[in-house]
Formats: structure tokens, C-alpha cells, sequence
């Protein structure tokens, strides 16, 4: 069983869509001689710097690992279910299902369902009920209950929209559901800052 879906994750997703494991070097291989060190480079200026999330890199291999996966080769998708971790770079999701379709044989949206939970050590680790990420637009839109935390700074709200090569984020209020009788209720933003904790 595990076999065919192999096989099927080939023909729905082509070599070159997903990070290759790196090889083990066998024990008879001889040592290569250590590279000379580098020379250490200047600090570039802090106006230089680019906005913390444009420096995240769509173009890396994506890993996915779950229990379970299943191809649809007609829809061109590919859904990860059971403790799924999807990995591209320094950034990790955690989720219940991932659901990823091509266009041309690349990755082009994953859409994460139930527990979400992305971490990156750059912005810090963001929860919520569901999350897509559109790949080559570079957006990331996670929805219900989201959490942000960095540090002890914790934000709260119903929809954060991030465009990754932008930097900007927006982090929205919601409608809360409508209880039998009762008229809809907003929610708001809130937000909780300490100083210095970093």
C-alpha cells in the first residue's frame, strides 16, 4: 500500500517538486580535507536589511511527512492526512490534512485543515483553525482563532492575511456565529505587548 502511494505521489507530482533526502555516504568513501575558512564578511547596514518576512525563499523544497497520503491524478492534488508537518526552509505547519494541487507539475496551493500551527523563527508561531498557502504569489491566509505569538507579544484575531514578499500583514476581527435569536456579534483585534521580550 505504501508503495503505490509512492508511486502515485510520482505521477502527481514530477521529480524536482518535492526536497530529495540527502544520501548517506558509505563508511569506505575517503575523508575530504576540510575547506579553508572563510574570510568574515562586513555587517551590511540596517538600512539594507530587508522586511524580516521577504526574506522567505518560495522557490525551496518543500517536505511533507504524514501518516497517510492519497492522489487524485485526474484533479491533480495530493492530500496528507494524520500528523502531517510540511516543512520549506527554517518555517514549519503542523496540521490534521494538507491538500496541495499543481499547475504544471509544481506546487501551487497547500491548504492546511484543523490545528494549524506555523513556526518560523523569524516572526515567531501563528495558530488557527485553517491556513492556505498560495505559492507563487507568495500569500499565506490563515483563518479561525488565529494566534500570533512571538515572545511574551501575543496577538489575536480571526483572519491574518501575510504576503510574504511584501512583508505586510493584515490581522482582521470576525463575525462570531449566530446563536438562535441573537444577532451576530463582531470580534475585534486584541493585542498584548511586553516590553523587551525579545
Amino acid at each position: 500500500m505504501k508503495q503505490a502511494a509512492i508511486a502515485l505521489a510520482f505521477l502527481l507530482f514530477p521529480a524536482g517538486s518535492f526536497a530529495a533526502q540527502p544520501a548517506v555516504a558509505p563508511a569506505t568513501a575517503p575523508a575530504k580535507p576540510a575547506p579553508a575558512p572563510a574570510k568574515p564578511t562586513p555587517a551590511k547596514p540596517a538600512a539594507d536589511n530587508k522586511p524580516i518576512l521577504g526574506q522567505h525563499n518560495n522557490n525551496a523544497s518543500i517536505t511533507i511527512d504524514s501518516d497517510s497520503f492519497q492522489a487524485d491524478l485526474n484533479g491533480k492534488t495530493g492530500t496528507w492526512s494524520g500528523n502531517v508537518v510540511v516543512v520549506q526552509e527554517d518555517t514549519k505547519m503542523r496540521a490534521n490534512t494538507v491538500r496541495m494541487t499543481t499547475v504544471n507539475g509544481k506546487a501551487d496551493k497547500i491548504m492546511a485543515n484543523g490545528n494549524v500551527v506555523v513556526d518560523s523563527p523569524k516572526t515567531g508561531t501563528v495558530t488557527g483553525d485553517s491556513g492556505v498557502y498560495n505559492v507563487v504569489p507568495r500569500t499565506v491566509v490563515m483563518t479561525g482563532n488565529v494566534v500570533m505569538k512571538k515572545g511574551k507579544d501575543v496577538m489575536r484575531g480571526a483572519q491574518l492575511t501575510v504576503n510574504l514578499a511584501t512583508g505586510q500583514a493584515v490581522l482582521g476581527g470576525g463575525v462570531k456565529g449566530q446563536v438562535a435569536g441573537q444577532a451576530q456579534t463582531n470580534t475585534r483585534v486584541q493585542a498584548v505587548f511586553t516590553p523587551n521580550s525579545q
